[in-house]
């Protein structure tokens, strides 16, 4: 694609598009690459401002980004982009394999948590779950509900991280094996319980909590310590208490950006 003009770029990436997964900024791109995404095409208006990003952040994809990204004029990535990240950079990546998810999340024994997302609504939350769960090194984030976890938005919010844990929709019967941990205000204080590796850690949805039929399914209820008279934290940030409280990975003597 290095030569490739704009109009042959424009066609290649309307017919890659059905199916597959929108990475929508720098960011997103950088983790994606870094964890082995199959990335289809990625297209900027701008391939000087790309490559100094990434001679800053990422200097390890430098020759990569130079080899594979294809400059458009900013008309024609704003027709291929429904909102254009301010990195002026998109790209089209292959979804990641659900059997392979599925190994992950089912494979024992597990020496992480999965999170589990009771009938998640908002998008934004949701990816910066998955943004969390890779941080964290949990085994993945499996989600209930009819939302798609590998919507555009949620892909986005996640910068990318998709690809560095399993995210996938399963059905209650079909979760993995594991303790179920669920939090709720009538659990126990998370302080006074050690969370163990192969645990499935339940958060309800923003506006209702948790579905009647997983909590009754929980193994222990968990609660987060808050003050009185605070209704609820955002999603996000219960999920990083929860995993904090459960350890996480080893610290690294050095920090990619």
């Amino acid at each position: 694609m290095k030569d490739a003009d704009a109009t042959t770029a424009a066609r290649q990436w309307r017919e890659a598009a059905p199916g597959a997964v929108v990475l929508d900024g720098f960011h997103a791109l950088k983790h994606a690459l870094r964890f082995g995404a199959e990335v289809r095409l990625a297209v900027t208006s701008d391939k000087e401002s790309v490559l100094a990003l990434a001679a800053e952040l990422a200097e390890d994809l430098t020759e990569v980004l130079r080899d594979s990204v294809v400059e458009v004029p900013a008309t024609v990535l704003r027709d291929l982009v429904t909102k254009v990240h301010p990195t002026q950079i998109a790209a089209l990546a292959v979804r990641r394999d659900s059997r392979t998810n599925l190994d992950e999340l089912t494979r024992l024994p597990r020496l992480s948590p999965v999170v589990v997302l009771d009938n998640p609504r908002n998008l934004g939350n949701l990816g910066a779950v998955v943004r969390l769960a890779a941080g964290f090194g949990a085994t993945g984030v499996v989600t209930t509900g009819d939302i798609d976890p590998w919507h555009p938005n949620a892909v986005r919010a996640g910068a990318g991280l998709h690809f560095a844990t399993a995210v996938e929709r399963l059905a209650l019967d079909d979760f993995p094996p594991g303790p179920l941990y669920a939090l709720d205000p009538e659990g126990d204080d998370i302080r006074s319980v050690d969370i163990p590796d192969d645990a499935l850690l339940a958060f309800g949805s923003e506006r209702h909590g948790l579905s009647m039929e997983l909590r009754s399914r929980a193994t222990t209820l968990l609660a987060l310590p808050m003050r009185p008279q605070v209704s609820s934290y955002n999603l996000a940030t219960s999920v990083a208490m929860t995993l904090f409280h459960w350890g996480g990975p080893a610290p690294s003597p050095e920090r990619a950006g």
